[in-house]
This record gives structure tokens, sequence and C-alpha cells, in this order.
């Protein structure tokens, strides 16, 4: 989601605590749509990252440094000459705008002490920074907007600087219950829709939130919600606009079963109960998160994409071969019908009539019933046995032959659908090596570099997932094939307990049993792991076979991930990920 009017309150009142009194002491312009700030307060240095980007428009407090050009560009010259050294006074919202004034002390070329404001408007691709002195002239922005590109508003140098008013809202920290009522439910439209249409600084996530709070659903018309459903929502309304006055955040991020961040907020997001959420002390914090997450998780999508096209393109493939091959051997069936005409011949063919097409005979494997057997009028009875032999003869190597190659394939197959949920599922640049490795082991992508030659490319390292219970005790997750025969078979000792989703692809899971027996909650929340990190992770619940590690067998030859196990236990988890501490790698 972007910047909407709550989470950008949150940022101006944690960047006012930080920020109000300290001294700019260098500007500098990292990108072209973005300046970083490096202050001098009471608590020391801190960085101030300022972007007018059309994609990601944000602001947040930082610890880390951006490489600038070699060249500073104009804006960023002319922000170095006018506030390099100035004193910042304040941070300011004007209503719930998504729009930040810093109200900045320096002295002119004249060496008058004098004021000027660095207005940052957060409004997607209309987003701008903008440099105005203290009689709200623009001297000039980030982004130069003529009458060419908006008719509305020029934002150029010399011209007066305000705040176009595009749309009719209201002010959520100022409108009345009356005038609440009388914006949000005289629409005709979806019921979150309405709110933030109506109020400034209300994003939909926010407006479902509400409805949520209030129990009505957000899909329902404005107009049909009932007067006692009317002052509810204003009530439940008029809390979340104190919390904002109170400056009451709680800053968090929420995240989806994949664990990738989906929302974040300055407020609590209560309509996001069964899922993870991570809460933080400062917005700033929540900004440089999410966004480093969700980059992180864009740049591995990605970067996957080849190796999930690969991996689709192999899977079609071999589905195809795999049908083809399952209906030759359904065909290879009729055999024995063909051994039967033959023996059956070769005992009774004397009753067949020379020229004959067919000959009913006794059956001696069905005594009851006789049996005609078509013929080739060309051939003698016992050439037409002979020719049955043949055909038996042909079909049982086809069954024999396709058996094997029936089994290859299907074993291609499992593992493709295997690495594809781990793709699915990959969050490093780590993991897509390990899983890159096994496609090239299976034969299924060249290897560029040979083993052991200089220059080769060595797979990157990266470690099973590691949980801590309540109880205290280590539970160990695979996070592809690889990782998993590693996981199993050199890390876990005898004594272990292992976990899988039964018959569906998922990743190995072990508990170290310490050499004690183990709590019953241990167990639950393995298996919860289990059908967490399974393809059942969209289901209610999963069935989870576990045994003792020492039960686990490797089959000679068999491919990464594939065990076997004829001893083992059941039980049906829930896919949670609830109470489980996910340790520091």
């Amino acid at each position: 989601m972007a910047l909407d009017g709550i989470a950008v309150a949150g940022l101006v009142c944690e960047l006012n605590r930080h920020l109000a009194g300290a001294r700019i002491s260098k500007v500098a312009q990292p990108e072209s749509d973005e300046i970083l700030l490096t202050v001098k307060g009471n608590a020391g240095n801190e960085r101030l990252l300022l972007s007018a980007s059309a994609s990601l428009p944000l602001a947040y407090l930082t610890s880390k440094n951006k490489p600038s050009p070699l060249t500073a560009p104009p804006f960023c010259m002319l922000l170095r000459k006018h506030i390099g050294s100035g004193r910042i006074l304040a941070v300011t919202q004007p209503s719930l705008e998504r729009v930040i004034h810093i109200e900045i002390e320096h002295y002119n070329d004249m060496g008058d002490l004098c004021r000027s404001e660095l207005i940052l408007e957060l409004m997607g691709k209309h987003s701008n920074l903008i440099f105005v002195n203290s009689e709200g002239m623009i001297l000039d922005a980030i982004k130069h907007i003529g009458a060419q590109t908006s008719s509305v508003r020029e934002v150029l140098p010399g011209r007066d600087y305000f705040l176009p008013l595009t749309q009719d809202k209201a002010d959520p920290l100022t409108v009345s219950g009356e005038e609440f009522r009388a914006r949000v439910f005289s629409k005709p439209q979806p019921l979150a829709k309405a709110l933030y249409t109506s109020l400034t600084g209300i994003s939909p996530c926010m407006a479902e939130e509400l409805c949520f709070r209030a129990s009505l659903g957000p899909e329902t018309s404005a107009r049909e919600i009932t007067e006692g459903g009317q002052y509810h929502l204003q009530r439940i309304f008029g809390e979340m606009a104190d919390s904002v006055k109170r400056h009451d955040f709680s800053p968090n991020i929420v995240y989806g079963p994949s664990g990738t961040p989906v929302e974040f907020a300055a407020l609590p997001l209560t309509m996001y109960a069964d899922a993870q959420v991570q809460t933080f002390d400062s917005m700033s914090a929540v900004l440089e998160t999410y966004y480093a997450q969700k980059s992180e998780s864009d740049r591995i999508r990605q970067k996957s994409s080849d190796l999930r096209r690969i991996v689709t393109t192999a899977l079609e493939r071999e589905s195809k071969k795999l049908d083809l091959q399952q209906k030759q051997l359904k065909d290879t069936e009729k055999r024995e019908k063909f051994r039967i005409y033959g023996e059956l011949l070769h005992t009774y063919g004397y009753s067949a009539e020379p020229g004959a097409e067919s000959v009913t005979v006794p059956n001696y494997y069905d005594e009851d019933r006789e049996l005609k057997i078509p013929l080739d009028p060309t051939l003698t009875a016992s050439e037409n046995a002979k020719r049955y032999f043949d055909r038996y003869a042909k079909l049982k190597r086809t069954e024999e032959a396709l058996t094997e190659l029936t089994a290859e394939t299907q074993s291609a197959v499992d593992q493709l659908t295997e690495i594809r949920s781990f793709l699915g599922r990959a969050r490093t640049e780590a993991e897509l090596s390990q899983i890159r490795e096994e496609l090239t082991q299976a034969g299924i992508i060249r290897r560029h570099a040979a083993p052991g030659r200089k220059g080769a490319a060595r797979p990157a390292v990266s470690k099973p997932y590691h949980y801590v219970t309540a109880d205290g005790y280590d539970i160990y997750v695979g996070k592809n094939n690889l990782q998993n025969d590693e996981l199993t078979f050199k890390f876990a000792s005898g004594g272990d307990w292992w976990f899988h989703a039964k018959k569906i692809p998922g990743s190995h899971v072990v508990v170290k049993s310490k050499g004690t027996e183990l709590p019953d909650s241990v167990f639950e929340d393995a298996a919860r792991l289990a059908a967490y990190y399974s393809d059942g992770r969209a289901s209610d619940k999963v069935e989870i076979d576990y045994v003792q590690r020492r039960e686990v067998k490797k089959p000679a030859g068999a491919r990464p991930g594939y065990v076997i196990y004829y001893t083992n236990y059941s039980m049906v988890a829930r896919p949670d990920l609830t109470g489980l501490t996910l340790a520091e790698a």
C-alpha cells in the first residue's frame, strides 16, 4: 500500500521528535528524485531520506548512507546554498494530507536570519519535493511542472505555492459527526469506498479496517447502513481520529502466507488477526523494512522468473510424456489375451478349417466358456499361434520397459512439482542458487562452468529455517530438496523426530529431541510447521506423517528430497506459525 494520511501523521510525529532543533550538516541528491539530509541533533547524526519517486514516494530516518553523483544536480546545489547549515524548527502536516512541511531557519545572502520550507508531497505519480521561501514563493522543485503538464497548478520557480484542493474531502480530525454521516452515508457506493472518497488521508486499507472494527461489510452499500450502524461507525471513526490526535501510534507490518509483507500502517490492523504482524518502534523502521523486504521479494521473483519458466516447461513436457507412457502401458494389459490365444491354438488348432477367419475352441482357463479366436486366413493354425506368441512377447518387453520408464518419468514429475513449490517460497538468492544446483544435477539446465575449474560457480550457502518453541526445543525446516537431504541425513541424529506433509510436496522438518521425550505441544508445533511449509498451506488442515529420524531411509540413487519410511505416526495440523519464534540466522 502507499503512504496514507494516518501513516504520514505517525511519521511526522516521529520526525518532529527527532529533528526539531537539529542542524543540517549535509545535503545530497543520490537519485534524480531523492534528497538525503544529514542532520546533527541531541542524539547525534541522523539521516533523513526524502523521495519524490513516482513509484515509491516516501520519507524516513535511516542510518544508511547512499553514494551521490560526482556532480551535484542544480536542486541539490540550491539547497546546499540556502539550508546547508540551517536549523530545522518543526516538521508539520496540513490536516491529514500526504504532505510533509519541514520548516528551516537559515541565513540568506545578506546574512539575515530567515525561514524557508522544504515540502514533500507524497502523492504517487504527482509526488514532488518543493523548496519555498517564507512568503510562500517557490524557489525550486525537484520536478518542474509546467502548464502543459498540469492545468491545475504550475510548480516552477517564482510561482506561489499552494496545495491543490482537487477533491472535496473533509478533514478527519475536525469533521463533525453530522457532516461525517452526511458525507459517507449519502453516497451510492460500497461503504469502504464511501469512507476513503469522503475523508482526507484515509486509504482503502484503513477504510476496510474501520468497517471491520464496526462489524460492517466493506462492500455493503453506504446507503443501506441502518441508523444504528451509522452512529456505531461514527464512534469507531472518532476513536481512530482521537488516536491520531494523541499521537498514539503503533507502527506495524502485516505479512502474507508466503512471508512477504502485504500491508503496513501506523495503527493496528485488527482485520488481519490471523496473519503474522510485526510491530515497530517507529514509522521510519516500518517504511525502511517494508520497502526493503518488498523490493527484495520483487527482486527475487524477477531473478526466479527464468527458473520458474524452465521448471514449468520441463514439468509440462514430463507430464505429457507420463500421460503417453501410462496410456501405452495400459495397452500392454491385453498381452495375456494373446498368450492364451497362442496356447489354445497349439492345443486345439487342428479343429480350425483351412482359410477360416476364426475358430471357437474350449477355454481351459475358464471351463464353462468357449473362446472365439480371430485368425489370419492366409496362415495355418500353427502360424497364427506363433503370431500371437510374438505379439505377447513384444507387449511383455514393452510393459517391462515402460514400467521402468514410467517410474523414472513419475519421479521427474514429482521432483519438478516439488521444485516449483520451493521456488514459490524462495526468499533469498542463496535459496535460488541451491534450487538451480538441483536442476543442474537433474540435467534440466546446463552447468556453465565445470566443477573444480577456476571460475566455477559455487552455490551460495543457505541455512534451514530455525524455529524455537515455547518449551525451548529447536525445530529446523528445509528450504529446498538439497537442504532437505542435508537436514535429514547429515544434521539430524537417529533419536530426533522427522515430520512431513503426507503425499504432498513440502519441507522436511526436524525436531532436535535433546535425548528427552518431547512434550505433546512440540509435536503439534512441528506438525504446524510441516503443514505451513508445504503445498497444503492454503488448506485449513493438513495430514502430517512423523517418525523418528532413524526410521527414514533414502534409496540408493534416489533423487534429492526423496525418502521412504514404513512405520510412522500421523496427525492433522493447521498451517500456522503462532507461538513459534524464528531464530536469527
